[in-house]
């Protein structure tokens, strides 16, 4: 969108103090909070965020280098919005939704690479034509919400345009042909409703009912889908230290969730990782159409060696981008990396408004930030007809420094997420993988009906006795690092061994193999079907009098529960059942 109309700006103000990202000025007599402004000779982007008669505070989302007292600040009147259309999937974006792989073909700066010049402006959106199928006709009663029109955005994705917000009436003309991406669609009461619209990213977009989250997000991750599954609408924390795996975690979460659209926020990750999924996600094939993962995927690249104040803006843009499509009625995930850098961002520009710092310098309205982001997720009805349910499932990586979790980025996301997959040092450094430590995590989320009646009735009871055997493991690791092995009792030594199996079997995960990357949700029962009944085997044998544990965890067969997580999906229930056949009659045996 364009913020530099000097013919639409609502006043002019000057410069009176520069403080990093943050400009005060004065002289802006109408302005309002939030409202756009363009800052100095190079109309750098900027936001107010603070006002007292007619000072006003603004943070600006480019570097602030050269800037002089007595630049003139021009305000747009409006608010920071996103445009809304077809064409936003498969694109790259920065914080303030400036196309980067338009800009970068376009323009060469002067250091002989493509660089992203203070003040540029392009429209979000490409100028194109699009094939539009009209939904309504001539004489249609519409109202807000209402579905007037389908355009094939991509292979993968129907985009429906909506009857924007502030409209309705009859319909009394209909666009013939081709319509351009800022073009008209139809006509309501004689005014004209385009295929684009724009929406303010601090505002939450309007539903009809919000919804209980009662079905899962399906990852493929066994640790996540068994133990700590997040519900479609639901949202999700994941901390760990530098080196845990958050970032890949939430790349294997974009490429295998069951999501239908992917809004992935790289907010202050650092530029060699988006570099990585810059590369990578193009080349990635959608097991759902064949065709490239991108189709579905929408990046928000704002890395760590950008201005700290547009942190701020590429969380509120993914979110509402997110929102948009979940209007449309579809599923959609949001992985933002990372929260801790968006609350750093915030820390810096607070200490430059001279606030008194909160917790660790952190400013106080830190939790109400986070809560703002966080709720913005759910499930709902939405407005309009025909009658659609879409979903925002919120993932946000946490870097907390040291992996300290006591920190207040952490302990804020763990009150706001429903699901909290704590990432452990100690399971990265043995390359466990994903290193989700499985009695630090939890998820407040319901859903074991959903898998017993869509997966397996035995569901809930399977995943309830392998949280329990892996605490009793837990347990078990302290006497052994005490007493060693030889300490436990035949049954307690069966324990030890199944945690294993579970541990180093069953959660561990390889992201790189090309069966192990996905786990669909028959395999993931029948694995942990098949070490049940093993363990059961196990103890029932290790009751008896005369067990030798050795003899029982020898047995040929148990060797062939390391290698399930390479069975092919199409033939696991069937190598299953005679797995556990074969169990049956080996384990144990004289």
């Amino acid at each position: 969108m364009k913020y530099d109309d000097a013919d639409d700006a609502m006043g002019t103000g000057r410069v009176q103090r520069v403080a990093g990202p943050v400009v005060v000025a004065t002289g802006l007599e109408r302005v309002r909070l939030y409202n756009v402004v363009r800052v100095g000779r190079r109309r750098l982007i900027g936001e107010v965020i603070r006002l007292s008669g007619e000072t006003a505070v603004i943070q600006v989302y480019e570097s602030t280098g050269g800037l002089q007292v007595g630049s003139t600040v021009i305000d747009t009147g409006a608010p920071m919005v996103v445009e809304l259309g077809p064409g936003l999937l498969g694109q790259v974006f920065d914080g303030v939704q400036r196309p980067l792989r338009r800009l970068a073909a376009d323009d060469e700066s002067e250091f002989g690479r493509p660089f992203l010049r203070r003040g540029t402006e392009m429209p979000a959106l490409l100028d194109a034509e699009w094939d539009v199928t009209v939904t309504v006709a001539v004489g249609d009663r519409v109202e807000v919400g209402d579905v007037i029109a389908t355009v094939q955005e991509t292979p993968a994705i129907e985009h429906r345009v909506m009857l924007p917000k502030g409209r309705s009436g009859t319909v009394t003309e209909i666009a013939n042909g081709p319509v351009k991406t800022r073009g008209t669609v139809i006509w309501v009461d004689d005014e004209p409703v385009g295929l684009t619209t724009v929406w303010p990213v601090r505002v939450r977009r309007d539903v009809a009912t919000r919804l209980d989250p009662d079905t899962p997000l399906v990852t493929g991750q066994r640790v996540v889908d068994v133990l700590y599954p997040v519900a479609r609408g639901g949202s999700a924390a994941i901390p760990g230290g530098f080196g845990t795996g958050k970032t890949v975690h939430e790349q294997t979460l974009a490429k295998w969730s069951d999501a239908d659209v992917i809004v992935y926020v790289g907010c202050g990750e650092r530029g060699n990782e988006m570099a990585e999924v810059l590369e990578e996600f193009p080349t990635l094939v959608d097991p759902r159409t064949g065709a490239s993962l991108m189709d579905r995927t929408i990046l928000i690249a704002n890395t760590s060696n950008m201005p700290v104040a547009a942190r701020e803006a590429s969380i509120y843009t993914a979110i509402t981008i997110a929102e948009y499509y979940r209007d449309q009625g579809y599923d959609v995930a949001v992985m933002a990396d990372s929260t801790s850098r968006w609350g750093e961002a915030l820390r810096e520009v607070s200490s430059r408004l001279e606030e008194m710092p909160g917790e660790e310098g952190y400013p106080a309205y830190l939790p109400s930030r986070l809560a703002e982001f966080y709720e913005r997720s759910g499930a709902a009805e939405t407005l309009g007809t025909p009658s659609r349910v879409g979903s925002v499932t919120v993932i946000g990586a946490v870097s907390p420094p040291g992996g300290d979790f006591s920190e207040p980025v952490t302990q804020y996301s763990l009150r706001l997420a429903g699901t909290f997959w704590a990432l452990d040092a100690d399971l990265a450094r043995r390359r466990h993988y994903p290193a989700i430590h499985w009695n630090r995590s939890y998820s407040l989320y319901d859903l074991d009906a959903w898998f017993d009646a869509h997966v397996d009735r035995d569901w809930s009871r399977h995943r309830a006795w392998a949280l329990e055997l892996l605490g009793r493991e837990d347990e078990l690791q302290s006497i052994v690092r005490l007493l060693g092995a030889d300490s436990l009792a035949p049954v307690e030594r069966v324990t030890f061994h199944t945690g294993r199996i579970l541990r180093e079997d069953f959660l561990q995960q390889s992201a790189f193999d090309e069966i192990d990357a996905y786990c669909p949700l028959e395999k993931q029962y029948w694995m942990l079907a098949v070490i049940r009944h093993a363990h059961d085997r196990l103890t029932a044998l290790a009751a008896e009098e005369d067990a030798d544990p050795e003899a029982l965890i020898a047995s040929p067969a148990l060797g062939e529960l390391g290698r399930m997580k390479y069975w092919d999906p199409e033939s696991v229930e069937q190598r299953a059942k005679s797995l556990i056949e074969r169990l049956t009659k080996e384990v144990g045996a004289k």
